[in-house]
């Protein structure tokens, strides 16, 4: 395969969630990584929305970069059929890797791993490390709670409204993906739209 067109980095949970909504979309979201020429950044385990994400982009015609810990390989199952598969040692470098291999990222549905990367790059574009687009696809309303503390902490002033201007929060993927890519600067509307 060329270059790819894009790379997205996704977050997301190595369980299945309960609704089964998170599962088609990550295996959508997986399918239009693939069908666009992208690229998919990812932690690189084989369970759950993980795997679902990683197998889609895949069989769609994407590339799958996975980044796993040591300690994780067994419990997160590393996925064997990635385009590249990085073992490290540490979250850190797992988290570090992840963000310089990507574009820009997305928080699908997940845990407590899924929300402390999410905030760690929005913290990070805050701080000005990186200026590239972060997107919470709120699945099913999956985020909503969050949302609404994230506005009460704005109101109770911790945060400023243009912290939350950093992120991109949307229901639907076929309008925060492209958004994301374009955002990202490397694939412009009319050739996204082409592919």
């Amino acid at each position: 395969m060329n270059t790819p067109a894009f790379s997205l980095c996704v977050y997301c949970g190595s369980r299945h969630g309960a609704n089964e909504a998170f599962a088609d979309t990550a295996r959508q979201v997986g399918e239009w990584i693939g069908q666009h020429g992208g690229q998919l950044v990812y932690g690189g385990g084989h369970n759950g929305l993980m795997g679902i994400v990683a197998d889609a982009t895949l069989a769609a015609g994407g590339r799958v970069v996975g980044i796993i810990p040591r300690a994780l390989v067994e419990r997160e199952f590393a996925h064997k059929g990635c385009s590249e598969l990085h073992v490290v040692e540490t979250m850190h470098e797992r988290k570090r890797m992840m963000a310089e291999r990507a574009d820009a990222f997305l928080a699908l549905p997940g845990g407590i791993g899924t929300l402390e990367e999410f905030f760690e790059v929005w913290t990070w574009r805050q701080l000005g490390y990186h200026d590239k687009p972060v997107g919470l696809l709120n699945v099913d309303g999956y985020y909503d709670g969050l949302m609404a503390f994230m506005r009460t902490s704005t109101e109770q002033q911790f945060m400023g409204p243009w912290q939350m201007e950093l992120i991109r929060v949307d229901a639907d993927w076929r309008r925060l993906l492209p958004d994301l890519v374009q955002a990202g600067g490397v694939t412009p509307a009319d050739r996204l739209d082409r592919v």
